[in-house]
């Protein structure tokens, strides 16, 4: 699959791009500046067993190329990234991993919207694409390092259930497991639990604390 990672540039973005080119699929780094996402798949490559696919270029360009688009910015880059690649959107599947976070990131911000980041950007391309929120809790600390497993389950808030039975493959593909956590609305509580996170982060002076979901053998 042809996975487009606008902002495959930062830590999560460019983990979850390293291990779904590690099962096989086609990475496409977006950045504002081309030459960034191509410096970054170059970096990427490096790290990488021959034979996988991996290039960089402008967040437009790899919008245009991708069966599926990962939105990995920072919140105050939301709508200007999401502007620029609005049309190629059109029929696509946009996973959003994007959270709002404060000033004091380790307390839950509340958009003035009363939305969540995910529905925000649902709102902004409106019905031409489909939007998925995922993989907000998921610490970017261990993601290149294929050794280590990654103790957290992968909450995904959409209304399509198809499209949530994508994204959970993906999950597994990253050595994930995903979960059905609802419909799109749910994600502003998702979003929240990244605040949770950082703050037990910070007091027990961890880096990679996440969330499992008790009672259920395999993603429901």
């Amino acid at each position: 699959m042809k996975i487009a990672i606008l902002g495959g540039t930062g830590n999560e973005g460019f983990g979850l791009g390293f291990r779904w080119a590690v099962a096989g699929h086609e990475i496409i780094i977006g950045s504002r500046l081309a030459e960034k996402g191509a410096s970054a798949a170059a970096e990427m490559l490096a790290k990488l067993p021959a034979g996988t696919s991996v290039s960089g270029t402008d967040n437009l360009s790899a919008t245009q190329q991708a069966e599926v688009v990962v939105l990995s910015v920072p919140y105050s880059a939301q709508e200007k990234t999401l502007e620029t690649v609005k049309e190629a959107l059109a029929g696509k599947l946009l996973v959003t991993v994007v959270v709002p976070l404060g000033e004091k990131a380790a307390r839950v911000w509340r958009l003035p919207s009363g939305l969540s980041a995910a529905e925000e950007a649902q709102a902004q391309i409106g019905d031409s694409a489909r939007v998925v929120a995922a993989f907000q809790n998921i610490s970017a600390h261990h993601l290149t390092d294929l050794t280590h497993g990654i103790d957290c389950d992968v909450l995904i808030c959409g209304e399509k259930g198809t499209d949530k039975e994508l994204v959970a493959q993906l999950c597994a593909d990253a050595g994930m497991r995903g979960v059905n956590a609802g419909p799109l609305a749910n994600a502003s509580v998702v979003e929240g639990l990244t605040a949770v996170l950082i703050g037990i982060n910070i007091r027990h002076k961890i880096k990679n604390a996440g969330i499992r979901i008790t009672g259920i053998s395999h993603q429901g």
